[in-house]
Formats: C-alpha cells, structure tokens, sequence
C-alpha cells in the first residue's frame, strides 16, 4: 500500500502588510517540516491582497529552499494563461535545482477573472491559453525545440514527473489521468446548494482514474480546511470569526466553508475528517487553515497537532527521513 503523505498548504493571508506575510509562511513551513509534514504548497493570487498575498509563488519557495532541507514545496498553482511557459520552464528548472528537487508543480486555468485583462489575455479563452501553455511547458521540460533551435537550460526533465493540474471539472480530472499528471481536489470546489464536497468530487477521481494510463502510480492531493486547537471554544472562537470574515466577502462561498470546515479538538477533526470519503482516495492530504485564519502562533500549535494527534490517527506515518 503507498503511504499517504501530509500537507501544508498556505494563501498567505495573515493579518500582516507583505512582508511580514512572507516571514510568517516562511516559518510555519519550516515548522510543518520539523514535525514531519512531506510537503508544503503555496498559491497565487494577483492583486488582490484579501484573496491572496503571493504573486510570485517560485520566488517565495526559492527563499523557503534556503530554510528547508526535505520538505517538498509545492504550487498549488500557478495560473498558466497568465504566464509565459518558457519563462515557467526556466523558473521551475533553477528552483528545482536549488531545492535540491523538492520543487512539486502545480498548476491550472484558474484565477480571478478580472486578473487577466492585466495580462493581455481573455478570461473567456482561458481553457485554450491554460492547454497551449501546459503543452509548452512539458515540451520544454522535455527538452523539445523551443524554435531557433534553442532549448531548456538547465535541462528539467524530472519535472514532468511533478505536475499536478488543479481542475473543478470530470473533464479536467480525464485530462490529468491521461496525461499521468497529479490531479488536485480543491476545498472551495463549486457546487449546487445541497450537494457534498465528497458528491461532486467522487466523479473527477473515477475520470482520473478511469483515464490513468496503465502501470502509472495515481496521484491524488485533495485540500482540506483543519483548525486543531487545545480547546473546542479556542477552536470555535476563531472559526466563527473566520466564517464572518468569509460571508461578508462571499455568503455563498461561506456557506460552503462552513459544511466543510473541520474545527476542534484533535479528536473532534479526526471523526470530522473520517466522514469524508473523498480522503479515502488520496494519496496526499493537505491542510490549511483558511478561511479560519487564526493568529500566527495558533496555526503553528495546529500545526503541531495535526502532526502528532490527528494525521497519526488517520493513518499517516512520518517518512522515515522526517
């Protein structure tokens, strides 16, 4: 049976100006490595400071190298239409190299709508850029003709083993099955009013599955929100002022933050998480703490807690180099 690995995963949305946000991150993932954690993912998010601090996700987890030594660090994701796939190619490929190949790629057609017109793209064409820029990337990573019969230096190819592609959608989870890329499971996954994260979930994993070519070892990181506190009022506090925050911003997105959220004691998150049958599934699980947002020391004690109370329960093991 493949061990199932233990993730971090943060927006970088801590009640801090930049700078300090990046410092803050910075160290609560070197203390998920310190307990064990196997990986730690960052997203991006462009211009708007209230759903993401991080523009530049390859640049941060450059620094993050520096002060790591085994965890893997991992995009979840980079907005390919808004990106120039050589340039990705060759960020990635120096990163890699630097971390020491701990650098995981996640990647996706997604982002905030209004984001694109900065970039001089459509957001309406960008199913079109996302797959024109991914054939790009691994064309390169490949170490295909980039045209004038240049190619990728440093040369990458242990990169197209480490893709991962963000997808909403069956058809998306086919995509990343054929492709044999890593297919990522979302906590804020779209849905009618009424149905399940795991009900709308189920459909891409068995695509992905379905469309896995044969002897390729399924990957599957699935994105869950945990607040893991010494107390259940510690944890209920902070997640009830979350959920505010989150309903002023989006009352349909806090609807089903709220349903999904896995808030308490390690205990009370353990029986939470078990009645998910999504996870069942996954080969990588991966925590965060938004849209809880608790102070900084808080997500580092539910850090600690995850490691030692509640992924011990649910059948994770650190790696033996942890």
């Amino acid at each position: 049976m493949t061990r199932r690995r233990l993730g971090f995963f943060t927006r970088l949305l801590d009640q801090a100006p930049a700078g300090e946000r990046y410092e803050l991150a910075a160290e609560q993932i070197a203390h998920a490595e310190a307990h064990g954690f196997d990986s730690a993912w960052v997203a991006q998010h462009h211009f708007s400071e209230s759903e993401g601090g991080l523009p530049a996700p390859l640049v941060f987890l450059a620094a993050v190298a520096a002060r790591t030594s085994r965890i893997r660090l991992g995009t979840g994701i980079i907005t390919l239409p808004l990106e120039h796939p050589v340039r990705v190619a060759e960020d990635t490929a120096v990163l890699d190299l630097l971390s020491g190949g701990r650098l995981e790629v996640g990647v996706g057609s997604g982002g905030t709508a209004s984001s694109f017109a900065a970039f001089g793209h459509d957001s309406a064409a960008r199913s079109a850029i996302y797959a024109e820029h991914l054939a790009i990337l691994v064309n390169a990573w490949s170490g295909g003709d980039l045209g004038g019969g240049n190619h990728l230096y440093p040369a990458a190819p242990r990169l197209l083993g480490a893709v991962w592609e963000a997808t909403f959608s069956v058809g998306g989870g086919e995509r990343a099955g054929r492709a044999g890329n890593g297919l990522m499971l979302s906590r804020t996954q779209p849905r009618a009013e009424g149905v399940t994260l795991a009900e709308v979930q189920r459909p891409i994993v068995d695509a992905y599955h379905e469309h896995l070519p044969a002897g390729t070892p399924p990957r599957i990181v699935a994105s869950r929100t945990a607040f893991v506190a010494d107390s259940r009022e510690e944890a209920q506090r902070y997640a009830q002022a979350g959920i505010a925050r989150a309903s002023r911003q989006s009352p349909e997105l806090a609807a089903f933050l709220q349903a999904d959220t896995h808030v308490g004691t390690p205990d009370e998150v353990v029986a939470s998480l078990r009645a998910d049958p999504t996870l069942d599934r996954v080969t990588d699980l991966v925590f965060q703490v938004h849209s809880v947002d608790p102070p900084h020391p808080l997500i580092l004690r539910s850090i600690e807690l995850l490691a030692t109370k509640v992924a011990p329960a649910l059948g994770w093991t650190p790696s033996e180099h942890a």
